[in-house]
């Protein structure tokens, strides 16, 4: 078990944790000992209830949708007072794989920017306050955000969202900068989940457990690192 000097376990503030990526996240942090709070959008019952019914002191769901700002905004103020060791963003969608700039309607862009750029930048700067001094700050991105790497094209849409969402997150760091925190844009890979999809190259089981031991190495380091699952740099 993960424990500070005061022997209460570390607490992660999870957003986005009701199934896929988020889901085996909470799951691995559960089981090194933590607190965590995970979030999920609706009130229907998720696989993270489910996980709740293993570790029920461990585990609290809250609701949020961080698409909506006033249910972020009220996320914050049920927490407050409630110093996180770490907060992590794994909230995001994808679009139709094969639509480029050509083909997309212009609801279709805004829905995915909204989703996978804006909203996860906007819940860090309202959640952020809830961060120790020194703790951790992270947003799951992806390897197709990365700009130098993209070379044969494709996912044009969802690439976009993520360069966007990387170059937000350096700007959060550069105006945040000198506070000490650890800051953490993730690539899991390519991961068997209902978005990564049947034909993906890694499994949860290869991914997560590797993401989380990156995430952990890191932690105590001051400033923005872009990394994959294995804590290899990833060139922006």
């Amino acid at each position: 078990m993960t424990t500070p000097v005061d022997g209460s376990p570390k607490s992660l503030l999870l957003i986005g944790a009701s199934r896929g990526l988020g889901l085996a996240i909470a799951e691995q942090y559960l089981k090194r000992g933590w607190h965590v709070i995970g979030t999920v959008r609706g009130g229907d019952r998720t696989k993270l209830h489910a996980l709740r019914e293993h570790w029920k002191t461990q585990l609290e769901i809250e609701t949020v949708d961080i698409t909506k700002p006033d249910e972020v905004v009220a996320l914050r103020t049920r927490l407050q007072g409630r110093m996180q060791d770490f907060v992590l963003v794994s909230a995001g969608v994808k679009n139709d794989d094969h639509e480029t700039i050509a083909d997309v309607s212009t609801d279709e862009f805004v829905r995915v920017m909204v989703t996978n750029a804006l909203s996860p930048l906007r819940a860090i700067e309202t959640l952020n306050a809830l961060v120790r001094p020194g703790g951790t700050i992270a947003i799951m991105s992806s390897g197709q955000g990365s700009v130098s790497n993209n070379e044969r094209g494709g996912y044009e849409v969802y690439r976009a969202s993520k360069a966007a969402l990387n170059t937000l997150m350096r700007s959060f760091a550069a105006r945040h900068a000198g506070e000490g925190r650890t800051l953490l844009l993730l690539a899991p890979g390519w991961v068997r989940t209902d978005m990564g999809g049947p034909q993906a190259s890694l499994g949860i089981d290869e991914s997560i457990p590797n993401l989380v031991n990156t995430i952990e190495a890191q932690r105590g380091k001051p400033g923005l690192q872009y990394l994959d699952y294995l804590g290899r740099t990833v060139p922006w």
